[in-house]
């Protein structure tokens, strides 16, 4: 674990390095409150600071200030130094966020305990740090399969495309549907129908590249975000993830079920402004069109053409 420690005294100073050292502790080392400050505030810095009261700079209060007016999730558990003993000057430490305070001169047992509550304060709010991610991260995924929720899809295709228009990139956007899905649940049973989508989501997976995003958009019905794609790339994703599903059948205690997807995939277009809800409904438009054409087959729909398509019914 690494500690500050922030003392302009050398002989001080170097008494805490080799204390701490010899406890188990990776000691950082400043001599005035502005190199502590700058310790403080690189990516890995400490996240437990022994800051002496007074110092060149800034004194151990009103680093204790900075550090707290900070808009940082970790927390830096503070432990002020200092000879000043009275009821006033304890207050005013603590008042500038301080959880701690020592007096000089300190016995190094009990700088120890202090270190150790101070440990335990810090893993308390590691632990809720996590609990709190984890919560977010549930919010934000489907109960079932874990993938993102229909909301939270939405909102990673928007972000793609706001950042499009910055890049000159394009956005593939492919919807499947799960061939005769409801035929699966009635003949097999809901378990088994919930097998096969957990199934039809681990191979799906895959065949998809880390940068994309693959969402739950219905009961069988999902979303891939594809990032950077034109419309040729798109198309060659689509019938990547049908040959996933296609490849084998899915596994059954009684008999192994094949199980096939449509698809209906579309792409942003370069210095264009389609909107989110154009580029579904080009993606969706060509998702009927491979259930019309048969399923089990990739259907693409240029959005300039769905676009042109729209104005067309709106003059005649």
């Amino acid at each position: 674990m690494k500690v500050l420690v922030a003392e302009d005294d050398l002989v001080q100073l170097r008494l805490l390095e080799v204390t701490l050292s010899k406890w188990g502790y990776q000691v950082l080392s400043a001599r005035d409150g502005e190199s502590a400050w700058r310790i403080l505030q690189e990516e890995d810095g400490p996240i437990l600071a022994i800051l002496d009261w007074m110092m060149p700079g800034y004194s151990g209060p009103q680093l204790s200030r900075l550090i707290r007016d900070q808009s940082s999730k970790l927390y830096t558990y503070i432990i002020l130094l200092t000879a000043r003993k009275d009821k006033e000057s304890i207050i005013e430490g603590m008042d500038a966020g301080a959880d701690d305070y020592l007096g000089k001169p300190y016995i190094l047992d009990e700088l120890a305990a202090r270190i150790r509550a101070g440990k335990r304060i810090l893993h308390l709010q590691e632990e809720l740090v996590k609990a709190q991610e984890a919560l977010r991260d549930e919010a934000m995924r489907d109960p079932m399969t874990h993938l993102w929720n229909r909301r939270t899809i939405f909102n990673k295709l928007d972000a793609e495309l706001r950042a499009a228009k910055v890049s000159g990139q394009s956005v593939g956007v492919v919807l499947a549907d799960l061939d005769h899905f409801k035929q699966i649940n009635d003949t097999y049973g809901h378990l088994f129908g919930d097998h096969v989508l957990l199934e039809t989501v681990r191979r799906m997976q895959t065949v998809l590249r880390p940068r994309d995003a693959i969402g739950r958009f219905g009961g069988e019905e999902f979303i891939a975000v594809l990032p950077q794609c034109g419309f040729e790339e798109t198309i060659g994703a689509a019938e990547r993830l049908r040959g996933a599903l296609e490849m084998s059948p899915v596994p059954h205690a009684r008999h192994p079920m094949r199980v096939t997807i449509s698809l209906g995939c579309t792409a942003s277009i370069p210095g264009t402004d389609h909107s989110l809800e154009v580029l579904l409904r080009a993606a969706d438009e060509a998702l009927y069109e491979s259930k019309r054409q048969g399923r089990n087959r990739v259907s693409a729909l240029p959005v300039d053409l769905y676009v042109a398509s729209l104005r067309n019914v709106e003059q005649a």
